[in-house]
């Protein structure tokens, strides 16, 4: 059996801080964005794992194998089957997100101890008829 080395534990460290109470935001991103996060794959193709919720696609990550473990074995896993996943730098994921057609975030370790969430960035454009109906 083969361990997987994830890099994240100035994340966590960063994350266990904004739980505290004295997490500096720019810190928090910044931890984010270069940390390896290990990512659920689906399907034949390999697809990122995401899920929906309140008309945001949330891609999954998680700063370890515990972590991922616990997301699965929350969401009913099979013994026998395999669960593939990739490494990621948190800012590969960001400018896969913000490349979506569809406002997509990070999510990180949901389900864990200390989740966090990386929400996408959203702009109100003002209606093309300009606020007239």
């Amino acid at each position: 059996m083969s361990v997987v080395d994830i890099d994240s534990a100035r994340l966590r460290s960063e994350i266990a801080a904004f739980y505290a109470g004295f997490g500096v935001p720019s810190e928090l991103t910044a931890a984010f964005e270069s940390s390896a996060l290990l990512v659920p794959l689906t399907g034949p193709q390999d697809r990122v794992f995401t899920l929906e919720s309140g008309g945001v696609a949330w891609l999954c990550a998680f700063t370890g194998v515990e972590e991922y473990a616990r997301f699965m074995t929350a969401r009913g896993v099979v013994a026998d089957e395999s669960y593939r996943f990739h490494t990621f730098l948190g800012r590969r994921l960001r400018e896969f997100a913000a490349g979506q057609p569809e406002p997509t975030g990070v999510a990180v370790d949901m389900l864990g101890a200390a989740p966090m969430a990386f929400p996408p960035a959203i702009s109100e454009e003002p209606s093309s008829d300009g606020g007239h109906g």
